[in-house]
């Protein structure tokens, strides 16, 4: 029996995934209830916009120069966070998902702070990330973790654009400031 209080978050090249690791299911679901939330009437993968069913049907292929994180309750992928490669020096968080049945565990605080040491591993200048407005939840976690609200880099409606300076330490607070520096 699992124990489902541990969960694990794994870090993959998105060229090493596996149709067997979950993320295919955890980004279906994602896709559908994102569909859903806009008032799309979606009832299945098959309606979905062309590339989001490329990201489910081939993680491999769409996120090859991205790393994929997955958290697992033993061997059940339960949330998937994607941060894509730098570009002009900021990466991006994408696909932040968490199972219903694994909600309030702490699990998407948990990928978005490996999602951050990924990126200072990297030497990215931040990371960058959009949501939905009516996500009002993610919002508040993204600030709670040191995200700021900023200039749109996407032009659809309702969306949030945010980011964090890679100069804030891994608790999310800035760092100390050196005088005379």
């Amino acid at each position: 029996m699992t124990d489902h209080r541990t969960v694990r978050v794994v870090r993959r090249p998105g060229r090493t995934l596996t149709a067997e690791d979950g993320l295919a299911g955890l980004l279906a679901a994602y896709h559908l209830r994102t569909e859903a939330e806009k008032g799309e009437a979606v009832t299945d993968v098959d309606g979905l916009p062309g590339r989001y069913r490329a990201e489910i049907s081939d993680p491999r292929t769409a996120f090859a120069d991205d790393v994929v994180l997955t958290a697992l309750s033993g061997d059940t992928a339960v949330g998937c966070l994607v941060v894509t490669a730098p570009v002009d020096g900021w990466s991006e968080i994408k696909r932040l998902w968490t199972d219903p049945g694994f909600r309030g565990r702490g699990i998407a605080s948990r990928l978005i702070g490996a999602a951050l040491a990924h990126a200072a591993e990297s030497g990215v200048t931040g990371v960058r990330l959009s949501v939905w407005r009516w996500r009002t939840g993610a919002v508040a976690l993204y600030e709670r973790l040191g995200f700021t609200v900023t200039e749109s880099w996407d032009e659809r409606e309702q969306l949030v654009c945010m980011r964090r300076e890679a100069s804030l330490d891994r608790a999310g607070g800035p760092r100390p400031s050196h005088a005379g520096r």
